[in-house]
């Protein structure tokens, strides 16, 4: 009796097995499951100096505009002139943040999609972060909130509109389409980041505090850390439990994916990708430390308000690697994939970058805040309706494109002609 269940268990571990490998062979042929995904490894470059050098210096045409950052530093100590230095400074930033998009992408070829993600999420919007970190420790409160503030702003109006245009001049024949289902998670979580900045400022301009001039600061902290853990949680969804909605569904595209992996092997090794992060990250932080010391010079200078030098010019900055890659994927006929860099940008700056800020300056002891002010927070609320209306149909053409960019001139005009109120905390 004791063979014959040892039999039967047998048999039944061999059906077992036996179903497992025909289901994965099933969805290899549907092309649930990749084939290429799972054998497919990075092949490692084996570069020299120079060529790495030549790959990620010289094989980009944006890279002229480097010489622009030492000569900054140059006009700083021989002219001290502040217009020209954050001219020649806001330029000169400009090739690194686009090189610093590159050198993450490199190595996440490397790291698989977790780690990968993770490092986006870091390396996105490091330039911001820098600047922000900076003029937290020069006591610039307001340089901080409304640096972050235009960045969401220029992603959400500025990029995804020249995307939405550029990419329905090419498909002007038919309407572009993406995925509703993740354009309304998106917009769920820049709804919830505007909660977050909203009800600070709103428990200021109402008079209602517990504690005056300690319950704003304390709610603003709190829900820092909350949106941190938001964040954290829209990662692993994205990372994790949501892996199977970004698989091919057909044989077709299961061979685009193919084609697509040999195509995006790396070229850079891994050890040089973390080389040229680190040396491009200490780049930009030179660069910043000399940018924010020019921006209250170059307002006096160019009679420009330092609202709209912080909220219009220096994101423009940032986010030149996510407007040129936003535009490149709609012309293409991917708007997922700029989707996911326009609004994954905004995203990572309201759910993480700013409540970062808040955490930074806290442990330095500086008093930053979600209370972005009345007329800032109502230009950040209005616009993720706007974009939220947009997204809702899941299409997207040049007229959409149109009105996207529109809106944003008359965010910019806004911000030319806005006082800001707040002074003493520049």
């Amino acid at each position: 009796m004791g063979s014959v269940n040892e039999l039967e268990h047998k048999s039944l571990f061999r059906q077992e097995e036996d179903a497992a490998q025909t289901k994965e062979v099933s969805l290899m042929e549907q092309g649930s499951l990749s084939t290429s995904f799972a054998q497919h490894t990075p092949k490692a470059p084996k570069n020299t100096m120079l060529n790495s050098i030549k790959i990620v210096i010289f094989c980009n045409k944006l890279n002229l505009l480097l010489p622009f950052g030492p000569l900054a530093i140059l006009v700083h100590y021989m002219i001290d002139s502040k217009g020209w230095v954050f001219l020649l400074t806001l330029v000169g930033i400009t090739p690194l943040a686009e090189r610093l998009g590159y050198a993450t992408e490199q190595l996440a070829c490397y790291t698989g999609p977790t780690v990968g993600g993770l490092l986006n999420a870091t390396f996105g919007n490091v330039t911001e972060l820098i600047i922000s970190i900076f003029a937290l420790k020069n006591g610039m409160i307001r340089v901080v909130q409304l640096t972050l503030l235009g960045s969401i702003l220029s992603n959400m109006l500025l990029v995804l509109g020249c995307a939405f245009f550029c990419g329905g001049l090419v498909f002007y024949q038919k309407d572009q389409v993406f995925d509703k289902g993740t354009a309304t998670v998106n917009s769920g979580l820049l709804l919830m980041a505007v909660m977050g900045i909203l009800f600070p400022a709103v428990l200021h301009y109402t008079h209602s505090e517990v504690h005056a001039g300690s319950s704003e600061l304390a709610l603003s902290r709190f829900s820092s850390c909350i949106m941190l853990i938001a964040y954290a949680a829209y990662l692993f969804f994205q990372l994790k439990s949501q892996s199977n909605s970004y698989s091919p569904l057909d044989e077709e595209t299961n061979q685009n994916e193919e084609t697509s992996a040999e195509d995006e092997d790396p070229e850079i090794s891994k050890w040089e990708a973390i080389i040229w992060l680190s040396i491009l990250t200490a780049w930009v932080s030179l660069l910043s430390g000399y940018l924010v010391d020019a921006i209250e010079g170059a307002s006096v200078s160019w009679n420009i308000p330092i609202a709209f030098i912080s909220v219009i010019l220096l994101p423009i900055v940032g986010n030149a690697a996510e407007h040129a890659g936003a535009i490149m994927f709609a012309m293409k006929d991917k708007l997922d994939l700029s989707l996911g860099v326009a609004i994954g940008s905004s995203i990572q700056i309201s759910m993480f970058a700013v409540p970062f800020c808040v955490v930074i300056g806290w442990m330095m002891g500086q008093q930053m805040d979600l209370n972005f002010q009345l007329f800032e927070t109502a230009m950040l609320f209005i616009t993720v309706i706007v974009v939220a209306f947009f997204l809702q149909e899941g299409t997207s053409n040049y007229f959409k494109g149109l009105m996207l960019i529109l809106c944003y001139l008359i965010v910019a005009a806004s911000f030319f002609v806005h006082e800001d109120p707040q002074q003493d905390g520049i």
